[in-house]
């Protein structure tokens, strides 16, 4: 199973999302885009696609050249009918390749929140063992339209389109289920001052939100990174070549 990360800034981590591609074995191929801008060539030598998220909006072109081309490659791995995954900003992009519209800072969140499952989301099989609510860590200013193509699966009061899913297996999570307290640890001591700036306080209180959430975000982050690693299909060639091995 090959699955291809885009890292669209540095030390972004998959948390999570690495435990549940590591139990089944996955080859993971990094593109960090933020620091060459070298995206996968085709989606013919992945069977998966992964796009995590970043500082910068999914309409910063002049800034990101990478950009609108990531948009196009995620739309084509969706088309063909591959797995997909967009966390954060990840999902924005994923919402401009389906033709929705980008809405830039009019949704901030930050730390752990409740999310509350949509019907259509209790169904789903990303988030179908959460119930109706489940807490996850957030960080982020923008959001997005649903893209027409799209079902809405989980919703929050700040940010309407929290998770969707495009077709069989085209996923976009707002929220950051990949982020998991290791994680999260990381992210405090990398970026002390954006965290300060945009969350006054919450360092200081980041140990007792940390034993308060930590634990029920960690197990609902790896139900839903194992769920949507089931979702991936390897290629066709790939199997039979293993076949006739």
């Amino acid at each position: 199973m090959r699955v291809a990360v885009i890292e669209n800034m540095r030390n972004t981590g998959l948390g999570a999302l690495a435990q549940a591609l590591d139990e089944v074995g996955a080859d993971i191929e990094w593109f960090r885009v933020w620091q060459d801008g070298i995206l996968p060539r085709d989606i013919v030598g992945h069977d998966a696609l992964v796009v995590l998220g970043g500082e910068q909006s999914a309409l910063d072109d002049e800034t990101h050249a990478y950009l609108p081309e990531l948009a196009r490659l995620t739309r084509r791995f969706g088309d063909a009918g591959k797995a997909v995954l967009g966390i954060c900003l990840g999902s924005q992009i994923l919402a401009r390749a389906y033709g929705a519209d980008n809405h830039l800072g009019t949704a901030r969140e930050f730390g752990w929140h409740k999310i509350g499952v949509t019907a259509e989301g209790r169904a789903d099989p990303l988030l179908s063992s959460l119930g109706g609510e489940f807490t996850i860590f957030e960080w982020h200013a923008d959001t997005f339209s649903l893209p027409e193509a799209a079902v809405r699966l989980a919703s929050s009061p700040v940010a309407e389109n929290q998770a969707f899913r495009i077709g069989r297996a085209v996923y976009g999570t707002q929220f950051h289920f990949e982020a998991n307290s290791v994680v999260v640890e990381q992210w405090k001591a990398e970026f002390p001052e954006t965290i300060a700036r945009i969350a006054p306080g919450w360092l200081e209180s980041h140990a007792e939100l940390a034993a308060r959430h930590g634990r029920a975000a960690d197990a609902a982050g790896l139900a839903i990174a194992r769920a949507w690693v089931s979702l991936i299909e390897r290629q066709e060639v790939e199997i039979l070549s293993q076949a006739s091995a």
